[in-house]
């Protein structure tokens, strides 16, 4: 059964928070930063959509939050990928692949 669109939106942004996390751990402002730069601008997380992502993914588990200082000297909230965030971001990533795998045969078709 298809979920519905804000359910694809949410689950978009989650694995892209998971998927960079999976680089390592980092504060919210650098997974805005480091999404941005890898897409070269094409995508861009708007701070309450992350802010949102993270805490979902906080309270799931599928990350683990701690206070720490950034390179600037400000306090900031860091993320870390758990293990069953690590599960939920091979799951997920095989989950959107056969979506748009099928999106993409709508959108190709003659």
């Amino acid at each position: 059964m298809p979920r519905p669109a804000l359910d694809l939106l949410h689950g978009t942004v989650d694995l892209l928070v998971l998927r960079t996390l999976a680089w390592d751990p980092m504060h919210g402002y650098g997974v805005a930063q480091f999404v941005k730069q890898r897409t070269d601008g094409a995508i861009t997380l708007e701070s309450a959509a992350l802010y949102q992502a993270l805490h979902r993914l906080e309270k799931r588990k599928f990350v683990k939050a701690w206070w720490g200082i950034t390179d600037t000297g400000r306090r900031a909230k860091f993320y870390e990928l758990t293990a069953a965030g690590r599960t939920a971001l091979k799951e997920q990533t095989s989950d959107l692949r056969a979506y748009m795998k099928a999106l993409y045969l709508v959108l190709d078709a003659r």
